[in-house]
């Protein structure tokens, strides 16, 4: 195999160890990626159920606050939305993720460990091509004031805008091209962030047990409560369409489309896609070709184009 192509199929050269608590859980875990075949996709691997788990827009069931897919069986696996982004912004196609809990570790609260442990393992191209979803005409849900938008587009492009009244994270906005490496540039080391209410009330209901201020933002009013303060001004906006990228990602093969969020989540971004996958006209499955390869996330990424904190 050759080093990843811009339109074929790719997966890693080895396999990329990870290891941390689970955001909510609070449990230790270990998690393995692990390079697999053409056609493969990426799939979890639950080692301490032996059960597998596709990671699917149609195997997402609801969860609060994060992403998690189930089997028919039953096993799962949360807050899957960093890792997703990273494979997607890495344009690695197919991986066997080994998971020894129920919960992918939060690291630093943004997809950057994820990314520099994927691109140190390598990424190879494969013997068969890759394959795009093309968006074709108009696709849009809505929860009161919140919206999720596809519209036809040449490229993955992407307009975000959130709105919150604490005075440390207000109204902000941002549009950004993702091919070529954006996400990992511009996007891959935004955490998590939440108010300090969010945390009191979650810890309250038994979620955030693995939360620190180490690995995520945490707001209280104008202030910034975590050490060192933000990665950029905008690092709120920037991690929701970070976790829109993941969530996209489960669409099963890159989109070329615009994607519009306004106050938008995990759960909006799923109901998205399957509302685009109900309606055969708003979409059709393409191989990708040599003009198309250089417009998709991840094509010629190096470490180097990890930010530094």
């Amino acid at each position: 195999m050759k080093e990843s192509g811009a339109n074929v199929q790719n997966t890693l050269r080895s396999a990329a160890a990870f290891a941390g608590l689970g955001l909510h859980g609070g449990t230790e875990v270990r998690m393995v990626v692990n390079p697999a075949p053409t056609g493969h996709g990426i799939v979890f691997h639950r080692t301490d159920l032996d059960e597998r788990i596709p990671a699917r827009w149609d195997a997402v069931v609801p969860s609060r606050l994060c992403t998690l897919v189930a089997n028919a069986g039953g096993a799962s696996v949360s807050t899957i939305e960093h890792i997703m982004a990273a494979l997607a912004g890495c344009a690695i196609h197919n991986a066997l993720i080994a998971i020894d809990g129920p919960e992918v570790p939060i690291l630093d609260g943004s997809s950057a460990p994820f990314v520099a442990g994927l691109l140190a393992a390598g990424i190879v191209a494969q013997d068969a091509p890759s394959q795009v979803i093309r968006v074709l005409r108009t696709v849009e849900v809505r929860d009161g004031d919140a919206v999720a938008r596809l519209e036809p587009a040449e490229m993955l492009e992407m307009d975000f805008r959130i709105d919150f009244s604490d005075a440390a994270i207000g109204r902000q906005e941002k549009t950004l091209n993702l091919a070529n490496g954006a996400f990992v540039r511009e996007l891959s080391d935004s955490r998590t962030f939440c108010r300090q209410a969010d945390v009191d009330a979650m810890r309250a209901n038994g979620l955030a047990l693995g939360g620190t201020l180490e690995n995520a933002v945490v707001f209280e009013g104008d202030r910034v409560l975590s050490p060192g303060g933000l990665r950029h001004r905008d690092e709120p906006v920037r991690h929701k369409m970070l976790d829109a990228v993941g969530d996209l990602a489960l669409a099963g093969a890159p989109i070329l489309g615009r994607y519009t969020g306004i106050r938008a989540g995990h759960a909006l971004t799923n109901r998205l896609l399957r509302a685009l996958f109900a309606d055969p006209a708003a979409y059709r499955i393409v191989e990708v070709g040599a003009q198309t390869g250089c417009k998709l996330p991840g094509v010629g990424v190096i470490a180097a184009d990890l930010p530094v904190n």
